[in-house]
């Protein structure tokens, strides 16, 4: 909990010579939460609390969110620091890959994860994915667009306007064109964020533009994953944590995830089992930090059977979520 993960920041603060805070989006099963654009207020509060320091460490875990968001929390912890590094202890994929492009070092583990930064959005014009209820909507990739057409292109000869013309009006029929201008506009918008974050620590266009390509499209899927040994190939800036810190950061790790329950999935029938109805509490998300403590981005409800007649049959049981409060809490420990 946050009272022993407070000696761990101390210790990091003292070994980097830095002002330490922690962010966690938490991705447990059907509970999981994403970089928000709520979450520069939180940060603010912390660094207001720390001042303007020569170092900070940020550790980070998450498995992405809104790039904008992302990119205004790099800037603003920019104005509070000459030095950012950024600590990765496990995953630190899509948005929060495009945070540590702002970061003057990357600590990366042996397991720790970065990933694609290409764009995928979900828009309320996207087509409804079939069979799911509630309905969902379909997350749109660039790539998956470009696969596309290279698709027509490299495997069925397809290179006349004609044929390509077809093509596309035929996607329209499923994805909207607003939705596919979208994702376009916001691949442009992404590498210009990615070029401008590199640009705080690295001088070489090249080397900027090499890595800006293969995290927006080289990669190939916005699911490949990229170890320190890749990044450092990529001509990122990647340190290895000493072995003290390397054994501290999995602790941490741990904590965090009992904390938030990471490997336990949201399942409202286990939960209740044999009662008819619980109150819950969840944890989603953490920002942390010695000098203001610990906010948690927090949901609160209630969990209810309910019994649905079926004439002439047993009555099917179903079960009711309730949330009577969702945001983000201060717990000052």
């Amino acid at each position: 909990m946050f009272t022993e993960r407070k000696k761990f920041y101390q210790k990091i603060e003292e070994e980097h010579n830095s002002k330490v805070i922690a962010y966690v989006t938490g991705d447990r099963p059907n509970m999981a939460c994403q970089i928000g654009t709520d979450t520069p207020d939180i940060f603010l509060e912390h660094l207001d609390e720390i001042g303007r320091v020569k170092r900070i460490s940020l550790i980070l875990y998450t498995c992405g969110g809104n790039t904008i968001a992302a990119w205004n929390i790099i800037n603003l912890f920019r104005e509070f620091c000459d030095e950012l590094e950024i600590i990765v202890p496990n995953k630190c994929r899509s948005a929060g890959t495009l945070m540590t492009l702002g970061a003057n070092e990357i600590i990366m583990t042996k397991q720790a994860t970065l990933g694609p930064i290409d764009p995928s959005i979900t828009s309320a014009m996207s087509p409804i994915i079939p069979n799911t209820n509630p309905p969902q909507k379909l997350s749109i990739s660039v790539e998956s667009v470009k696969g596309y057409f290279s698709l027509l292109k490299n495997e069925f000869g397809v290179k006349d306007d004609i044929g390509l013309s077809a093509a596309y009006t035929k996607l329209t029929e499923y994805i909207h064109p607003l939705v596919l201008g979208d994702v376009y506009r916001i691949q442009k918008q992404i590498k210009m964020l990615a070029k401008n974050l590199l640009k705080m620590s690295y001088r070489s266009p090249k080397k900027i533009q090499s890595i800006v390509d293969f995290l927006c499209s080289d990669s190939g899927s916005h699911d490949y994953t990229i170890n320190r040994t890749e990044a450092r190939s990529l001509g990122l800036n990647i340190v290895s944590p000493s072995q003290e810190t390397y054994k501290e950061l999995k602790l941490w790790y741990n904590d965090v995830i009992n904390e938030l329950e990471l490997k336990n999935p949201y399942n409202p029938a286990d939960l209740l089992s044999s009662k008819n109805e619980m109150q819950y509490t969840f944890k989603r998300c953490l920002i942390e930090s010695i000098s203001y403590g610990q906010d948690a981005f927090i949901s609160i409800g209630t969990l209810m059977k309910n019994e649905i007649p079926i004439d002439g049959g047993v009555p099917k049981i179903a079960i009711s979520d309730k949330r009577i409060f969702e945001g983000w809490s201060h717990f000052q420990c």
